[in-house]
């Protein structure tokens, strides 16, 4: 018996050979590539464990409260310059290799960290590190929705959120018991561990297509779907792309252009409720938050129970995307982080105001925080990937990803570093019931705006944006070709 059997391949009139042992399953590859959201998820956890040594009056390095929101906030605010530079590289040498150079910044932002002595390197670590966040988060979505099969698409891209809060979980667990160094040294390992084993992944047949190389593209391809393989699969990609590519993308068609213009809105409107639901602060700021509660777990104990509820319903939230949609997920996400946010404030108004009744309602905030994660992590937390990775045509992807991640960037320095001061300034109960409000208004615009997507194909999605176009088809060179009218 041969050890390795080779298939033929037939592409235009040639045959490639194509070893069994070659061949990929597309999870596999998926859940490899989202390493690098894992090593993103350490960076925004670590505050939650951190921030209280940083402070502590016994702690090497001195750090002001001030001091530690620029901390929590610098990594996000660095994370808005990498995604144009993310974006030209996802075109030029593909989403795989622009995923790789994203671990670089995460390897260089925890040696830092191992070496840091006073705040200010400690800053330079999370600006670096931020680098590499903004790379992560403009390519994976990019790479994860070109490469898995329309079927499970959803579930795949919201594998980014679930590798995240593994990542987010592991600082919960570790790092209220080891020291910064201890820390920084397991985190370091995560894009290590990324660099090793994605290297062996194949790059997304599409940048292939959008690039001419038709061989590679049915060569990753097949190693994507194993026996799964269908030519028309194939075909289809090719034709969506040569129609995609007719016209060279440029930064003004993401607002002249109908389809593009209704998609963009529809992301950023999203992302905004995403992250004005208050779910940045309280991942990074946790810790505080709990023991600010004095409920009846320690704050370590409740940041690991936070921690797990997130991982846990990022899971669940995984296989219900493409079975339920996208649609209900955001509603259902969005109506109950609102109503968790509003609850959460009271509490904290009450305590402010020295209540008598706080003192027998401890056990709210520990009771309405996992509720709160649990509705977020169910759909704002891992949705938007999935709609993201499958609403745009292939020649506008790159840059539109790339404006959605400067703006998601943006919109989590300002909450981060808001949080603290509204915190401060006024009472944490005042930034919940914002919270709460922006809540609410996420839901109206989910429910008015949002088209369902889950199950079709990237060109039944782009012709359902096209909607106030007329869509024709043409006789060009052997095939039909579609052709978008405004009317």
């Amino acid at each position: 018996m041969e050890a390795n059997k080779l298939k033929l391949v037939p592409i235009h009139n040639r045959h490639l050979l194509v070893s069994d042992t070659n061949i990929v399953n597309e999870k596999d590859c998926i859940l490899e590539a989202t390493l690098i959201t894992a090593a993103a998820g350490t960076t925004v956890g670590w505050t939650s464990p951190t921030l209280p040594l940083l402070m502590d009056k016994d702690s090497p390095i001195q750090t002001t409260a001030d001091q530690s929101s620029w901390i929590a906030s610098l990594m996000i605010l660095c994370s808005a310059v990498s995604p144009i530079p993310a974006s030209y590289l996802a075109d030029r040498i593909g989403t795989k290799k622009t995923l790789l150079l994203a671990a670089i910044p995460y390897i260089v932002g925890w040696i830092l960290v191992m070496l840091a002595s006073n705040v200010p390197t400690i800053y330079v670590s999370r600006l670096i590190s931020g680098l590499g966040y903004g790379i992560a988060y403009t390519a994976a979505p990019m790479y994860l929705g070109e490469i898995a099969s329309n079927e499970v698409r959803g579930a795949m891209a919201t594998l980014i959120t679930v590798m995240s809060k593994f990542g987010i979980l592991s600082q919960y667990c570790i790092g209220p018991y080891v020291s910064m160094l201890g820390l920084a040294s397991f985190n370091i390992s995560i894009p290590i561990l990324f660099v090793v084993t994605f290297s062996a992944m194949p790059e997304s047949p599409y940048y292939y297509l959008k690039t001419g190389q038709h061989n590679l593209a049915e060569i990753s391809l097949k190693k994507l779907r194993g026996r799964g393989f269908m030519r028309e699969e194939l075909d289809c990609m090719s034709h969506l792309v040569n129609e995609n590519m007719k016209e060279k993308s440029r930064w003004k068609d993401l607002v002249t252009v109908g389809g593009n213009k209704k998609g963009l809105i529809i992301l950023l409107g999203i992302y905004f409720t995403q992250q004005f639901c208050g779910s940045t602060a309280i991942i990074a700021y946790a810790q505080q938050i709990f023991g600010a509660a004095e409920g009846g777990l320690g704050a370590k104990e409740s940041c690991i129970l936070f921690g797990t509820v997130q991982l846990l319903t990022s899971a669940i939230s995984s296989q219900l995307v493409d079975r339920l949609g996208r649609k209900p997920l955001l509603l259902v996400s969005s109506c109950g982080v609102g109503i968790a946010n509003i609850i959460i404030g009271a509490y904290f108004f009450m305590k402010h105001e020295n209540s008598e009744y706080v003192v027998n309602l401890s056990y709210i905030p520990i009771i309405v925080i996992p509720i709160f994660i649990f509705s977020y992590t169910i759909g704002l937390a891992t949705v938007p990937f999935a709609i993201t990775s499958e609403i745009f045509p292939t020649n506008i992807k790159s840059k539109a990803t790339c404006v959605i991640q400067i703006f998601v960037a943006l919109m989590t320095f300002a909450v981060t570093k808001l949080y603290q001061v509204i915190a401060d300034n006024l009472g944490n109960y005042v930034a919940f019931w914002c919270f709460g409000l922006l809540s609410v208004g996420g839901v109206i615009f989910i429910l008015i705006l949002l088209p369902e997507t889950k199950g079709q194909s990237f060109a039944a999605i782009q012709d359902r944006l096209y909607s106030n176009e007329k869509v024709v088809y043409e006789k060009q060179d052997d095939h039909m070709s579609r052709v978008k009218i405004n009317v």
